[in-house]
């Protein structure tokens, strides 16, 4: 490895990588599917698209630093005041900048293990400390152990609802009880990116997030366009949080850093609620549908709120992330824990399906 005369940061000793999805490798004569990355399968609401086509001839300008007509749209669409909207590159940005905003170097941030892959690269990057509360038997928050990891050191306490890379939601009437025990001085930010494909069908009791924000002022709520919406590549999130807060966010985000095309999207979207909606029930529908196969086949997995499934697979991971590369599919391994797989395109999920079902009775 080279060396360098420069002092780098001692800080970056500690920041992990971020493991991206890989995209499936070419095989000939058969199609492949990339299902690793959370990614939406289809392309932009073809409203959304009008959009970001028109606003493609002005990216020789410098998108509004402000981003004042998204805030305001956010604003409208969210009932909360514009000053409790912060803006910034997906959700992965928001929370840098939540980091920024408020730890100083060896403070710390409680959050769920595994959950988010960025939680501890922000963390490291601000020079605080991750403290790693490792989920239930079940692959849920243990917001008990999470409540008891909390030290007069702690600024944020993470929560992932519906968990990545593992699936589950954590009810409202549980969150209400965490911000509760909580201390004031303690930041609880409500991660949402999955938010969308939550069913509320009566019997799970959905977090509200905005109502515990609006009760709460140590809550904030992080929400993206990148996954129900279409949006990945050009990076806009978003959080809610009580003006102080929200400010800090906006001092904390890079100048210009969410660009025009985001913006004009990111609004388009909001307005094309009915479009998002079929969208949204025909991948809740699939990934329904996958998990009734995959149950009949034997598969005990965790009941996931979001766009994915999650095998516990343990030790036997990397046999069944090169079975489905053999098949086609390029998916998410998570070291010898399990593997997390995107609900895609109708044809990628009727092969995993097929491979799940095959490598089970092989195990077998």
């Amino acid at each position: 490895m080279a060396t360098t005369p420069v002092r780098l940061r001692g800080a970056l000793d500690s920041v992990p990588a971020y493991v991206a999805g890989k995209p499936a490798a070419a095989r000939e004569g058969q199609t492949v599917y990339k299902v690793s990355s959370n990614e939406n399968p289809y392309p932009p609401l073809p409203s959304v698209r009008a959009v970001i086509e028109e606003a493609a001839g002005t990216v020789n300008r410098y998108p509004d630093m402000g981003i004042t007509e998204l805030t305001e749209a956010l604003s409208e669409h969210l009932d909360v005041p514009p000053e409790r909207i912060a803006c910034g590159t997906g959700s992965v940005g928001v929370l840098g900048q939540i980091i920024q905003a408020t730890c100083d170097d060896g403070d710390e941030v409680v959050f769920a293990w595994r959950s988010f892959e960025a939680y501890p690269i922000v963390v490291a990057l601000a020079g605080a400390e991750s403290v790693r509360v490792p989920l239930t038997r079940d692959h849920r928050h243990d917001l008990d152990a999470m409540v008891a990891a909390v030290t007069d050191r702690t600024r944020v306490l993470l929560v992932c609802t519906p968990n990545n890379p593992t699936g589950p939601t954590v009810t409202h009437a549980e969150l209400l009880d965490l911000v509760a025990r909580v201390p004031e001085h303690v930041l609880v930010v409500i991660d949402e990116a999955y938010l969308e494909f939550v069913e509320d069908d009566g019997s799970q009791d959905p977090v509200r997030a905005l109502e515990i924000h609006q009760a709460h002022p140590n809550v904030a709520v992080v929400r993206t366009f990148s996954k129900a919406y279409g949006l990945a590549g050009l990076r806009v999130g978003y959080a809610v949080a009580h003006e102080p807060v929200a400010e800090a966010l906006r001092k904390t985000a890079t100048p210009f850093g969410v660009n025009s095309l985001a913006q004009v999207a990111a609004v388009a979207s909001l307005g094309a609620q009915e479009e998002l909606g079929e969208r949204v029930a025909a991948l809740v529908g699939e990934r329904r549908r996958v998990v009734e196969a995959l149950t009949a086949g034997g598969w005990e997995m965790p009941q996931s709120g979001a766009n994915f499934v999650w095998f516990p697979l343990g030790e036997r991971t990397p046999d069944f992330v090169a079975a489905c590369a053999d098949a086609g599919l390029s998916v998410r391994p998570y070291g010898t824990e399990g593997v997390r797989v995107t609900i895609g395109e109708p044809e990628a999920n009727d092969r995993l399906v097929e491979v799940a079902r095959s490598f089970a009775c092989l195990e077998g």
